[in-house]
């Protein structure tokens, strides 16, 4: 299997690909920083990891299989930066390579979730639970990658034909 075939591009395609579900990672592709989050098995809860500093994708990845081996990761989803009005740009274009050298990688399968607003709904949260904004700053992006997983999972669950 290529990895070209492991990119899926709906929560459907992802239960397909994992029948027996399985634990997932979520990840927020900033250019600085990775937010990380991780979901159970059964694609019940989404819960922020941590944030990564960003480098060079050799030591991004080993970083990212350290953390999948010791949760049994079985699939990937990664927040897809599209424009407002649905366009992709050159930032989409970067998350869909580094999803492509992730299922390579890893030989499992990725998905591409619409991240629109994620960014914002995880300020507005951490705002309404009176985070301090320094706080806010060092936990933006995992609860950003929360966000996009808890979408993703939750669409999963709530689609008719899985």
């Amino acid at each position: 299997m290529g990895g070209g075939e492991l990119i899926v591009t709906s929560a459907a395609g992802l239960a397909d690909a994992l029948p027996d579900g399985g634990a997932l990672i979520g990840l927020d592709l900033g250019t600085k920083t990775i937010g990380v989050a991780v979901c159970d098995a059964g694609w019940r809860f989404a819960s922020a990891l941590k944030t990564l500093p960003r480098g060079k994708f050799g030591r991004d990845r080993d970083e990212l299989r350290s953390i999948m081996e010791g949760r049994g990761v079985r699939g990937i989803v990664i927040g897809l930066p599209r424009n407002m009005d649905g366009s992709e740009g050159p930032r989409a274009q970067a998350s869909r390579a580094y999803a492509r050298n992730l299922a390579e990688a890893f030989a499992l399968p990725v998905l591409l979730w619409d991240e629109r607003w994620s960014t914002q709904s995880a300020e507005a949260a951490m705002i309404g639970l009176d985070v301090s904004r320094r706080k806010r700053a060092e936990r933006i992006d995992a609860e950003a990658a929360t966000i996009i997983l808890q979408a993703a999972i939750d669409a999963a669950a709530n689609d008719p034909l899985i």
